[in-house]
């Protein structure tokens, strides 16, 4: 981890120094109409309010509605055939937080799915984006290393400042983020960590096949290992946080860790901001108004389970 006067220095030149060159054209035509999928996952044990076979935390897509998405929901226990015609209808992928085996579990078989069909998709030309949050950061370092490299870390329930890397002036993923919010990033506690399970700076470093693929953004300590918070991938439009940036504006669970100012509600907005517009390059759809209707989130309703539960409303499906 940057010593302070180290990491100051890096924010510094990000903050001060010349424009980011511009690494492609935009394209001409944006799709304004995205529609991101969100993927399910098997229940929590003990979940009292659990129906059905699998569960998606609500604060996901009101994230992404809040940035100007719709969503639809992704089930596990599904066909290759079924996902692929699920992929082909939808401008981008949410890995989000949980609790499951990132190598045996349903949500791990689809995740590997629609990884596979993004990374063809993309070295056709077809722009396809993924977004992981925790457990989606943890599940795609699984999919590229195709293995599990993380490691025990005192992160649950946490908040912490981001170390950013020299790389984070030039990432996709931060370049145009306002200023303010960037330097409330690095300076103040605001990311939200609720993780017992990490990806160390040296299982990275060491790891040839998630070296080549990530670019490291920023990097985290619990006082005794260096992890990585937030990367993206060079080649392909997958990012990943390790830290909850939904969990600032919809959860409201009594906890350490849980920040709800100001800033940390600003720096949730960008970050889904910036996931929805990458969605918008994307020019899937479903093959009719129908067919999009009946996929769509609004068909089903959350669940309340208490203002002292992790999540405070959740999908459930069977």
């Amino acid at each position: 981890m940057c010593p302070p006067v180290a990491a100051f220095a890096v924010l510094a030149a990000y903050l001060c120094g010349p424009p980011p060159p511009v690494t492609a054209a935009r394209p001409r035509q944006l799709n304004y109409r995205p529609i991101v999928g969100v993927l399910a996952q098997e229940n929590l044990p003990r979940d009292r309010f659990a129906r059905g076979s699998s569960y998606i935390a609500a604060s996901y897509v009101k994230y992404l509605e809040g940035a100007g998405a719709r969503v639809t929901p992704i089930r596990i226990n599904r066909t290759e055939e079924e996902y692929a015609k699920i992929f082909n209808s939808i401008n981008g992928l949410l890995l989000p937080g949980g609790d499951v085996d990132l190598q045996t579990s349903q949500f791990s078989q689809a995740a590997k799915i629609f990884y596979n069909l993004a990374l063809k998709a993309n070295d056709a030309g077809d722009y396809f984006p993924i977004w992981g949050t925790c457990q989606g950061f943890q599940q795609l370092t699984v999919l590229t290393a195709n293995k599990n490299l993380l490691t025990l870390t005192d992160t649950k329930a946490v908040a912490l400042p981001l170390t950013l890397t020299p790389e984070a002036r030039f990432s996709r993923l931060f370049r145009n983020f306002p200023r303010d919010v960037l330097q409330s990033l690095a300076d103040e506690n605001i990311t939200s960590n609720f993780h017992s399970w990490s990806l160390s700076k040296q299982n990275y470093t060491g790891n040839a096949r998630l070296k080549r693929f990530y670019k490291v953004l920023s990097i985290n300590s619990d006082g005794k290992k260096d992890f990585i918070s937030t990367m993206e991938a060079y080649r392909y439009p997958f990012y990943a946080v390790q830290w909850h940036p939904e969990k600032s504006p919809f959860e409201w669970i009594d906890k350490r860790g849980m920040v709800h100012s100001s800033s940390a509600v600003k720096a949730s907005f960008y970050t889904a901001s910036f996931f929805v517009s990458e969605a918008m390059k994307n020019h899937h759809q479903f093959p009719s108004p129908l067919e999009e209707e009946k996929a769509l989130i609004y068909n089903f309703s959350p669940v309340y389970r208490g203002i002292q539960s992790v999540f405070l409303q959740n999908y459930y499906f069977d």
